[in-house]
């Protein structure tokens, strides 16, 4: 966990934290994490920790690799499984709430490296305020972000969800 008690309870008290429980779908099973969102200055701190990715495989035979992995905040908070080889569906397309092409969405966050299924990152962004985000959900994808491709820049299939939710 990136939040010590203390200050859970001083960001939340101020309505500037949310989080998003990630659980993995049907695709990956045994992955599981936490996305804190935090209120700084001038923008929003993004703090993450995710086990049970899969295993890097390089591109092989015209397939792409599997990780890194696309990370995203979806339209909807809404993390139903659907249909099992294409789960999470009901989470919609990336956040894009000033229509700006791929590479460029306000949802669009840095890739996840796995190493040995465990990937931990902080970054801070200026693109919303965690209000914004409140009811959205994260997704992370089995494949690497061309930040280029329309809409979603070809991140594959939807290994987790998780809906972004006010602490």
């Amino acid at each position: 966990m990136f939040l010590n008690p203390g200050e859970t309870a001083w960001y939340s008290q101020r309505g500037r934290l949310a989080l998003a429980r990630i659980r993995g779908g049907p695709l990956a099973p045994n992955l599981r994490g936490s996305v804190w969102f935090v209120a700084v200055p001038g923008g929003t701190e993004v703090r993450v920790e995710v086990r049970g990715l899969p295993r890097y495989r390089p591109a092989r035979g015209g397939q792409p690799p599997v990780g890194p992995h696309g990370f995203h905040i979806h339209e909807r908070g809404d993390c139903s499984t659907g249909n099992s080889s294409d789960p999470f569906q009901a989470a919609g397309n990336h956040w894009n709430p000033d229509n700006q092409p791929h590479g460029n969405h306000a949802g669009d966050f840095p890739m996840l490296f796995s190493n040995n299924g465990l990937a931990r990152m902080t970054f801070f962004t200026d693109r919303f305020r965690v209000p914004d985000v409140i009811g959205k959900s994260v997704i992370i994808h089995e494949n690497p972000d061309d930040y280029r491709s329309q809409p979603s820049g070809n991140s594959g299939r939807r290994l987790g969800c998780g809906v972004i939710r006010e602490v």
